[in-house]
């Protein structure tokens, strides 16, 4: 293989980049030519929630039903900007309530004066959301839709930069602010609304160049250099980020900026604003988004600089005046901090000042699952995964966030497949509605995903040699991080998680039986003849007839011990036979004058007895019990490895999980056919 030149680098890397777009990013023009652009797309003036609204709804959404309620799912959520590196699975309906919030503040309802706090326990995605608004913004600014423009001042030094990139349109004067706005607006999905005044800088800058060109604004303008920005955290533009530090070392003007002394020597004065450092979270965020971690966990000062920021959109720079601010404020907290919040009558101002979106964990298994095979798909594990293995881990995960049903006949493990779409016979969506409601805490405690994946890597690493993880090596680590679980208060909770384990391992044990079951019965010529019999023999006890015996030519009864030994395979009792049977047969009727042919597959109930049945006729020619002996015959040994292809053909196992199944399976017959003999 010849290895590439300098040249062909180079070449590489020039092709890949696209020049005339990180120009467009660094575009700089006049006022005037601002103004033109903002005549043409009025949305290059939109305030921050505005755009991180815009934001969301750029990627679409889709509507489905859940409880006979509509839900919206908002596509920005599977995290299109890191192909779902931090996409959020299974909490659509407090993603709906989080975006309603944004699309309210968007249009000036209210909620933009708020401080928007997600609330829920650890490792629930709050920060996980956080970051994915902070990522979608960086992008979204670089786009044409999402692009915005602040300013600088041209003066005999160079530029002087508006330190908090303010949108350039505050210049505007006050007398001529609502002739332009209503021009501007008349083509503005959101109507521009130019609030407040402008930083101490410019507003120093703005009253001395004012006074240079005799209150000549037109002449004014000429010293302003607009100029596009896109938004980084990085960077420290648009996008700030605050975590609570020990209370003796934090200070107030991490908020809203400090004192330059090296400026002061320069300038001479400490009420000179240019010897102000405006670098707080508050001021790089602004036109963006701030982001507060933890956030209760703040200082009583600092939250009172909350409540103006949040309620009034205005901070407080030490030696200034009020200065304005246009950005989220996004706040998250975990249970003990916010029941703290709630329990403190001195914070009651901040406690109207916010809105609270749960963040709960999930409660649907498949989606659990989804957030594990994220992080330990083909791409990143060596090992193969055998089927069920995150499945399992995650149905446990779910059970431990579920209130036991005061339901006697529904145990937790059907409410979690009740939540998770299935159908449990006496149970309606109306039903499952009303046990959401009753539950008031579920999703808000329970085990971590984290400490799932945590435990998923320990069984992947324990045996460097490992070529096969299955769901028993999961299991048993998550039993024994039990025991020293930081999170596990009491071993009452302790015990019940075990508990579920066990559940979980029936469960599991259930699932891989069906799946040998249907691999042992997957002859499908053999299934249709089995199928044709017992139809035939149907339509001949509906219609009172006899069935011809194709062997001998002649007429006999309805084969009855054959149709119950099918019927028997899922629960028909005889007083119900005639019913099944008269069902049955009117569906096939059905089919019939519809022009269509009836075919096995086609009702579930009757597929799953066919199966039954057709596994109970073969399992004793196929011996899978001779799989727990040291010795094998040739003609068992090849049906075995039918069984076994068959597995690793249409139920994802490996050549090594399917023959660890096999004897697992194997084994758990063998325990049956060992008890009944004892109860014999």
């Amino acid at each position: 293989m010849q290895r590439a030149t300098d040249q062909d680098l180079m070449s590489l890397i020039r092709d890949s980049q696209d020049v005339t777009r990180f120009q467009q990013l660094l575009w700089e023009g006049s006022f005037s030519d601002y103004l033109a652009i903002v005549s043409q797309d009025p949305s290059v003036a939109r305030n921050a929630y505005q755009r991180l609204y815009d934001l969301v709804e750029r990627y679409g959404s889709e509507t489905y039903t859940e409880y006979k309620k509509p839900i919206v799912r908002y596509k920005f959520f599977d995290d299109p900007f890191d192909n779902g590196a931090d996409a959020v699975f299974g909490i659509d309906v407090h993603l709906m309530k989080l975006v309603r919030v944004l699309r309210a503040a968007a249009l000036g309802y209210g909620p933009e004066k708020r401080v928007i706090l997600l609330h829920g326990p650890v490792g629930s995605s709050k920060s996980t959301i956080a970051r994915l608004f902070k990522k979608g913004l960086e992008r979204y600014s670089r786009t044409d839709e999402g692009r915005l423009y602040t300013y600088a001042w041209r003066t005999d030094d160079g530029l002087v930069h508006c330190p908090m990139h303010e949108e350039p349109l505050r210049l505007l004067p006050d007398e001529v602010r609502g002739p332009v706005l209503a021009r501007l607006n008349q083509h503005a999905t959101y109507p521009i609304q130019l609030e407040g005044d402008l930083c101490p800088v410019c507003r120093f800058m703005y009253r001395e160049v004012m006074r240079e060109v005799g209150g000549d604004f037109v002449a004014l303008q000429k010293r302003i250099v607009v100029r596009r920005i896109a938004l980084s955290e990085k960077d420290r533009v648009g996008i700030g980020t605050f975590q609570p530090k020990d209370e003796k070392n934090q200070d107030s003007t991490e908020l809203t900026g400090d004192v330059n002394y090296r400026r002061i020597a320069e300038l001479g004065s400490e009420s000179d604003p240019r010897a102000f450092n405006f670098d707080g979270e508050f001021n790089v965020a602004n036109r963006g988004i701030v982001e507060f971690i933890e956030v209760l966990k703040l200082d009583v000062a600092f939250l009172y600089d909350l409540l103006g920021a949040s309620q009034e959109h205005k901070i407080k720079p030490k030696k200034f005046a009020q200065t304005h601010i246009d950005e989220v404020i996004l706040g998250h907290t975990n249970e003990p901090e916010f029941r703290r919040l709630q329990n403190n009558e001195y914070m009651e101002a901040l406690r109207d000042r916010t809105i609270k979106i749960d963040v709960p964990y999930i409660t649907r298994p498949s989606q659990e699952t989804r957030i594990y095979a994220k992080d330990f798909n083909r791409r990143r594990v060596s090992a193969h995964l055998a089927p069920h293995t995150l499945a399992m881990a995650a149905l446990w995960a779910v059970l431990t966030r579920l209130e036991e049903p005061t339901n006697h006949k529904l145990s937790v493990l059907q409410k979690a497949k009740l939540y998770d779409g299935r159908s449990i016979t006496g149970f309606t969506e109306d039903h499952v509605k009303e046990l959401r409601k009753g539950a008031k805490r579920e999703g808000l405690e329970g085990i971590s995903p984290r400490y799932v994946q945590d435990k998923i890597s320990n069984a992947l690493v324990r045996d460097p040699d490992l070529r096969c993880l299955n769901p028993f090596m999961v299991l048993n680590e998550l039993e024994g991080g039990l025991t020293h679980h930081s999170l596990v208060s009491s071993e009452d909770q302790r015990q019940r998680f075990r508990e579920l384990l066990g559940t979980v391992k029936s469960e599991y044990e259930d699932i891989v039986k069906n799946e040998v079951q249907k691999a042992i019965a997957a002859d499908e010529g053999a299934m249709r003849r089995l199928c044709a019999n017992y139809i035939d023999s149907l339509r001949a006890y509906v219609l009172k007839e006899k069935v011809r015996n194709p062997f001998t030519g002649a007429y006999e009864p309805p084969d009855e011990r054959l149709m119950r030994a099918v019927e028997e395979k899922i629960d028909i009792p005889v007083a119900r036979k005639d019913d099944f049977r008269r069902e049955l047969m009117n569906y096939i009727a059905g089919l019939a004058l519809d022009g269509r042919t009836f075919d096995y597959t086609m009702n579930e109930r009757l597929h799953r007895a066919l199966e039954l049945k057709l596994f109970e006729d073969s399992k004793d020619s196929i011996k899978l019990t001779s799989l727990l002996s040291q010795s094998m015959d040739a003609d068992t040994q090849a049906k075995i490895d039918v069984v076994k292809q068959r597995l690793i053909d249409h139920y994802g196992y490996c050549d090594v999980c399917a023959r660890d199944v096999l004897q697992y399976v194997a084994s758990i017959f063998a325990r049956g056919d060992a008890s009944r003999s004892a109860g014999g």
